[in-house]
């Protein structure tokens, strides 16, 4: 059976989302939120914005890693910019 080889980069990644979660889950107990209308044609929460901006993400860093030459920490910074966007604006 061979294992997954989890090398520092992929740890961090993983553990920056648990991070996340775990943090968004108590900022929601702490303050409930309500659905709102952002540049997303439908209404989200703080939680939905979230999933979508982390999965516009990965599509985004893919579809840059896979089109263009750039360098991967220009895919990891439009993806990052697109996260903010989606979770200040969405």
């Amino acid at each position: 059976m061979e294992w997954m080889a989890w090398t520092l980069p992929t740890a961090l990644f993983f553990g920056a989302i648990a991070l996340l979660l775990a943090g968004m889950t108590f900022y929601e107990l702490r303050v409930p939120c309500t659905e709102r209308r952002g540049f997303l044609p439908i209404a989200t929460t703080r939680g939905d914005r979230l999933f979508i901006g982390l999965l516009g993400s990965a599509y985004l860093h893919l579809l840059v890693i896979g089109v263009t030459d750039w360098n991967i920490w220009v895919a990891s910074t439009l993806s990052l910019v697109w996260l903010l966007a989606v979770m200040r604006w969405g």
